[in-house]
Order: structure tokens, then sequence, then C-alpha cells
């Protein structure tokens, strides 16, 4: 199994259980199909084959499901965070043009302090105007999540909805991420 990491947080934000694409339009942007699904309150679990009178659980198994939220899979499996103000909304477009700005700046110090390629080093250069635009100009859409460390200057995980508008999809920076063998 191959865990993808942030180059700048070391926060776990991928893994090849998920099938990576590169973007259509911007191939140093990595894009990711994922699942919504019904999670129950983390208290909430019974082991298989546990009896739930026995263990002081209702017969149902379960607690109120008023507690269960809808959640992104690579969003649980990776404890990503929703990147909210205090309002409760996502940052304004110049903010995160902002974050962007300085990301790609440390990504590409992080690529040369970590020995990579010229080769890379060049791919990354000449994609990442082209990323920015790319996710500038479809930010509106995006719902914006960070790794669990929450380093605000690391890799922010963008969840857009494919043309269908049912299948939600996470967009990451392809150099941006450390691949660990487990």
């Amino acid at each position: 199994m191959i865990i993808y990491s942030d180059i700048i947080s070391g926060d776990e934000l991928l893994s090849d259980t998920f099938k990576i694409v590169p973007s259509k339009d911007c191939p140093i942007l990595w894009e990711t199909d994922c699942r919504k699904y019904l999670k129950k309150a983390d208290s909430d679990f019974q082991l298989e084959g546990a009896n739930p009178s026995a263990e002081d659980g209702d017969d149902a198994g379960g607690g109120d499901e008023g507690e269960a939220t809808m959640v992104h899979d690579i969003e649980d499996q990776f404890r990503l965070v929703w990147l909210k103000t205090e309002e409760g909304l996502k940052p304004s477009k110049e903010a995160f043009k902002a974050h962007l700005k300085t990301y790609v700046k440390k990504l590409l110090k992080a690529l040369q302090d970590s020995g990579a390629s010229e080769e890379t080093i060049a791919e990354f250069k000449s994609g990442a105007a082209g990323a920015v635009k790319k996710i500038t100009g479809n930010y509106d859409n995006y719902d914006v999540m960070m790794g669990q460390s929450m380093d605000g200057d690391a890799m922010h995980v963008l969840i857009d909805f494919r043309e269908d508008g049912v299948t939600p999809y996470a967009t990451l920076w392809k150099h941006g991420l450390k691949e660990i063998k487990v």
C-alpha cells in the first residue's frame, strides 16, 4: 500500500486505494473520486459478535440516529478538517489566492530542498500557474479541507462534484505529495 503525505506538513492525505488520475487540463493536479456516506458518532459502534444488551447498549446496537453526519471517505480516512472562517464559511477567493501564492513558493522550496530532479522541478514550475488559474477559476464550487495538523501553509484538499452532480472528487497537488510505502 502507498500512502501519500503532504511534503510540507507531513499530514497523510491520500492512498493508492483511491483511483488517482491526473486532471485532464492540468496534469500537475491529481483527482480522485470519493464517496459520501452516513457516519454515526464515534461512540456509536459495536464490535462484530458483541451482545448489545450485555454491554449496556440498546438492542439496535447504536445511539441516536440524529448524531449521524454525511462525510467523504477521504475526509474520514485521513482525518481532514473543513477549512471555515469564524462565520462558518470557507475563506474568500482573495484569501485563498494569497494562500496559493505562499503554498506554491513553499512547495517549490520543499522540492528543491528534498533533492527533486530538475525534470520534476521544471514540470512543477511550468504547470503551477495553470493549476492556480484552474483552482481560482473554480473556487466557488470547491469545499476546502486541511490535513489534521491544520497547517495553514500546507496543501489544502479541494472537493468538487463531477458533471453528474452526484460524484464528489478531490483535487490535490501531485508534486506536494510524498510517497510512503507501507
